[in-house]
């Protein structure tokens, strides 16, 4: 990058951090350091609600997945309206009424004390190690293209993070995350502007383009279990995700927990819910006009740039020159099918598209196989190599493309959406454990600042923990997959307890915990089983349904095991 790249990602990272401590160090008192005492406007709940939501992989991964796969992953938010709808009628007003810190508070005064501790356990367990993934996967794309130590990237996204978060606590997360939300969709529309711009295509026939490659395919209405991303599951499925993480999750109750009144939370929950899905579908757009871009210009075999100067470096760099040469060959056939695609769209003959479209798709498909012979190539290098390149997509095309500046407003935008999200996930689990565990079960009877400063501690420990996490986390490979899933394992269970509680008034404690177990139980084996059978059954589900089975599975079995209870 050049000098102006480096001033603008630098100076834009420590305006914002220095800003944060700047409006929020004199905060010493524990309401105002976890509840910033309540005096949140219904915008910047809302834009917290979208940061914390919006994590670095949000802008890496999803203009790569739309590269790949079009704009379908936006059904997976279809049903996030009707979850904001629901929260605010139902959960906000009864936080709101009894004025608690965190989610679980009312779990003890609607069960009692193991409810509350088990709930606030899951949380603590499935968000403590989700923070250092939430640094990690960034921190391991971040380092490549900067050619960065990948140790010291995790320990700089980290430490950024944890100086204001734990200097303002809930308000410094919220006032910085206005700045960072202006810059992810600022810097994601400008980049998004300039790829349109240089398009050699007017903009209508990158339309037909996409179209006709299949890659502006929005909505499926087809069931199919296994296919996470539908209209079915997206409206179902995803609706028990979105109930969970906004309405139990700490990270994202405490945002809007902080509002001035029960109606600027909801108005800044129904912002969310009406401004999240056209951003996501922005953000997939980009992704589908790089594609474009693409077709009209050669795009690297492998984008992960690292790895493809490795293999000119190495014993195999003969064979890798060769299926480079081979690539661009197709390449260059598959363009003049474009042509002749636009060609027919605009003399509207019917037969001449269809041709060209066939022939377009067979080179893709010839393109992909030389894509995997390259990635064998470099697994053959480096045994230790992970091939797969969705991630680096949409930021080698910004390194490779777009002007000055520019690439460094690009690079403050991902590290911004990573502070983000890492700032309200250390903010959420320091206020649990000083709430939900430090003063409900430890020390019981202190003085607010006691609190206070032990949620400071809590905050820090947190943020180092990730960080150690993010440091040592290539050594566990396995655990990092199911960390990704912990969301959908966990979120369902924690859903139905809380559902027990809103809407089954007869179902007490005993029942519920009982019931949380064996519902968690029953998801494990499942997950365990997915692929293959159980009891003879065969199990393929996409692991968004586990949301749903865990949370309807709670409250079956709390509802039975409260008639053996009730009559004992």
């Amino acid at each position: 990058m050049s000098a102006l790249d480096w001033i603008v990602l630098f100076g834009t990272l420590i305006t914002i951090a220095g800003y944060g401590v700047y409006k929020t160090y004199k905060v010493n008192d524990m309401d105002g350091y976890i509840r910033g005492s309540g005096d949140m406007n219904w915008w910047t709940i809302g834009l917290s609600i979208m940061a914390t939501q919006a994590s670095a992989i949000t802008f890496l991964s999803t203009p790569g997945q739309a590269y790949e796969d079009g704009m379908r992953f936006i059904q997976f938010y279809f049903g996030l309206p009707l979850a904001m709808i629901i929260l605010s009628v139902t959960f906000l007003p009864i936080y709101y009424k009894l004025k608690v810190y965190t989610a679980y508070e009312f779990l003890e005064t609607r069960f009692d004390l193991k409810t509350r501790t088990l709930a606030a356990f899951l949380f603590l367990v499935q968000r403590g190690l989700a923070a250092g993934i939430t640094i990690y996967a960034p921190a391991i794309i971040l380092s490549t293209l900067l050619n960065w130590n990948l140790t010291f990237t995790n320990i700089f996204i980290g430490m950024m993070v944890i100086v204001y978060t734990v200097s303002g606590g809930t308000k410094a997360v919220s006032i910085t995350q206005k700045q960072q939300m202006a810059v992810m969709m600022g810097g994601m529309l400008l980049a998004g502007i300039l790829v349109i711009y240089m398009l050699p295509v007017k903009f209508t026939d990158a339309l037909h383009v996409a179209g006709k490659m299949e890659k502006l395919n929005v909505v499926n209405f087809e069931f199919n279990w296994a296919d996470r991303y539908n209209f079915w599951s997206g409206m179902t499925a995803a609706l028990f995700l979105f109930l969970s993480y906004f309405g139990t999750d700490q990270s994202q109750v405490q945002r809007y927990l902080s509002g001035s009144s029960l109606t600027q939370s909801r108005m800044g929950l129904m912002m969310n819910g009406l401004l999240k899905v056209p951003m996501q579908f922005i953000i997939l757009f980009i992704g589908v006009m790089v594609f474009v871009f693409y077709q009209f210009f050669q795009p690297p075999v492998v984008f992960n740039k690292q790895q493809t100067e490795q293999l000119e470096n190495s014993a195999l760099k003969e064979d890798y020159r060769f299926l480079q040469d081979e690539f661009t060959q197709v390449f260059q056939e598959k363009n003049k099918d474009i042509q002749d695609l636009l060609k027919a769209v605009e003399s509207e003959d019917e037969a001449g598209m269809a041709m060209a479209k066939d022939g377009i798709q067979k080179k893709s498909q010839y393109q992909e196989t030389i894509r995997n012979e390259v990635k064998d190539l470099i697994v053959r290098n480096d045994a230790a190599a992970v091939t797969r390149d969705t991630d680096y997509i949409f930021m080698r095309f910004v390194m490779d493309y777009l002007p000055k500046g520019i690439i460094g407003l690009l690079f403050a935008v991902i590290f911004s959406a990573a502070m983000s999200s890492s700032a309200s996930e250390f903010n959420s689990l320091g206020t649990t454990t000083t709430i939900d565990m430090y003063k409900r079960s430890i020390v019981k009877n202190a003085s607010q600042y006691h609190y206070m400063v032990s949620s400071k501690w809590f905050t820090a420990i947190w943020g180092g923990f990730a960080i150690l996490f993010a440091i040592y986390a290539s050594l566990f490979e396995n655990l990092i997959q199911a960390v990704n899933l912990l969301g959908s394992l966990f979120y369902g269970t924690i859903l139905g307890i809380f559902l027990v509680g809103f809407y089954m008034k007869w179902v007490k404690g005993h029942a519920v915990f009982i019931a949380a177990f064996l519902a968690e139980a029953i998801i494990l084996l499942i997950h365990w089983k997915n692929g293959s059978t159980l009891l003879g059954v065969q199990i393929d589900i996409g692991f968004l349904w586990y949301n749903a089975i865990g949370c309807i599975l709670v409250m079956s079995f709390a509802a039975v095991l409260q008639l053996f209870f009730g009559r004992k």
